[in-house]
């Protein structure tokens, strides 16, 4: 099949469908936009980020020329809700999403050090799906990844996730690292998640993570993620973290922290005080804005829209003394000339 990533205008193409009646051609077009998500930048003490559709020219595949990358100290990107083994009419292809997302990836001008997932691996926990996502990721120009776990990930207690990405790591798969002077928290708040309920961290956890900033000065910056949002976007969804509020507290005296997670399938950012909140898009499929629905849930959109829903969140950091900030755009901004998406 020809790459779907280069737009050749053959018109024996446009209309090839099949046997299931989902364009295929138009699908994998949109797809090419879908899997799309955030560069993040670190610039003289800004946290900048980028949608990707903005960063890559959709006719050649390559970097947009006029585009003035910031030089940044490193670079690393978020990828979130990858839910492989999902095959709904949301979207009937979420390993083509999710390799659309990668092949952005690899096309950005310097490979990031590593990559975040936030979580909803997989769709149901299967093994199959994890050895499915596990093939596609291994195709990322990166030197690493991390991962925390969604409620999706853990159905069976956690058992099969923390067997594959638990290595390290404690508890239900909570642990921190650091890079470029930037400290990294992994927590997991899905471990007794009910349906629709909220995200909790837990007694324990709470513990190692007063320990875990106790020897840190105040001017380190923290990277805290987790899939469930940290904040109280719409607790009537389960979209917020029963003893946030407690964590948050151990972060006060930092001057910097930045909080990104998954789960609520949309692009929400909050600043309150030091601490920066973001949620990423999903690689699979939208759900609708808080309160905008009677419920949560995969919300099927037309083709062309879908492509501006879902994302990946990249962030690059130059050290710098000052506080940092992240500043947000949009992943599809209208083109300035003919002011289309």
């Amino acid at each position: 099949m020809k790459n779907p990533f280069h737009h050749h205008h053959d018109d024996h193409l446009d209309n090839e469908t099949s046997a299931d009646g989902i364009d295929r051609r138009g699908f994998l077009e949109c797809m090419a936009w879908a899997g799309t998500g955030v560069l993040w930048m670190m610039t003289g003490g800004v946290l900048k980020s980028y949608g990707m559709s903005q960063v890559i020219d959709q006719t050649t595949g390559g970097i947009k020329k006029d585009l003035l990358v910031p030089k940044s100290d490193f670079g690393f990107v978020q990828i979130s809700d990858s839910h492989i083994g999902f095959n709904k009419a949301a979207n009937p292809d979420v390993v083509g999403t999710l390799n659309a997302a990668i092949a952005k990836i690899n096309n950005m001008p310097t490979a990031p050090s590593f990559v975040l997932h936030t979580g909803d691996l997989t769709h149901l926990a299967q093994a199959d799906e994890f050895d499915t996502l596990e093939q596609s990721l291994k195709g990322v120009k990166t030197e690493k990844i991390f991962y925390v776990p969604g409620e999706h990930d853990v159905t069976d207690n956690g058992k099969l996730y923390l067997e594959r990405y638990g290595k390290g790591t404690l508890g239900d798969g909570w642990y921190s690292f650091d890079s470029h002077g930037v400290h990294f928290i992994g927590l997991v708040n899905v471990t007794n998640h009910v349906d629709g309920g909220l995200g909790y961290i837990g007694a324990a956890q709470l513990k190692w993570l007063e320990n875990d900033l106790k020897p840190l000065t105040n001017s380190t910056p923290i990277v805290v993620f987790a899939h469930i949002p940290l904040w109280a976007i719409y607790p009537q969804w389960g979209w917020g973290t029963d003893d946030s509020a407690q964590a948050l507290a151990l972060l006060k005296r930092f001057g910097s922290v930045s909080v990104l997670n998954g789960h609520i399938h949309q692009t929400i950012q909050k600043v309150e005080g030091n601490i920066t909140f973001h949620t990423a898009n999903s690689t699979a499929f939208p759900q609708p804005a808080p309160g905008a629905a009677p419920s949560p849930g995969p919300m099927k959109v037309p083709a062309e829209k879908l492509r501006g829903l879902l994302g990946l969140t990249s962030v690059n950091y130059v050290e710098h003394n000052h506080t940092l900030a992240i500043t947000d755009t949009p992943l599809m901004e209208a083109d300035k000339t003919t002011g289309q998406q």
